[in-house]
């Protein structure tokens, strides 16, 4: 199997216009809101899941690395499995209620 290189081209292999040079998209770094300003909502969810309930945290805005201690945290406090995909934080199984109670000691918010 071969390997294959990750190019800057996004799928640019050749160009045919002289002038053409790669400009990478300039990532966007965005800053962690406070826990006060973060509005979380925490769904159950078993879409696509085989029929396993998954206890699903959204709407939190900041860098990848804190969602992925957030998520880290959550998942020891329910003692379970779990991913940080998207922006969003699954964790296996129904921990809606311990989840949200969690949350709202650790100053999050959480919509309806």
């Amino acid at each position: 199997m071969s390997k294959k290189k990750n190019t800057p081209g996004n799928g640019i292999v050749y160009s045919t216009d002289p002038n053409f040079s790669f400009e990478p998209e300039p990532e966007e770094v965005t800053d962690t809101l406070a826990p006060a300003e973060q509005i979380l909502r925490v769904i159950l969810d078993k879409k696509q899941r085989a029929g396993k309930v998954v206890t699903l945290v959204t709407g939190f805005v900041g860098k990848e690395e804190d969602i992925e201690k957030l998520g880290k945290e959550l998942k020891t406090k329910c003692g379970t499995g779990g991913s940080v995909k998207d922006g969003e934080i699954l964790i296996q199984g129904d921990y809606k209620e311990k989840v949200i109670k969690w949350l709202q000691d650790w100053g999050y918010k959480r919509t309806k």
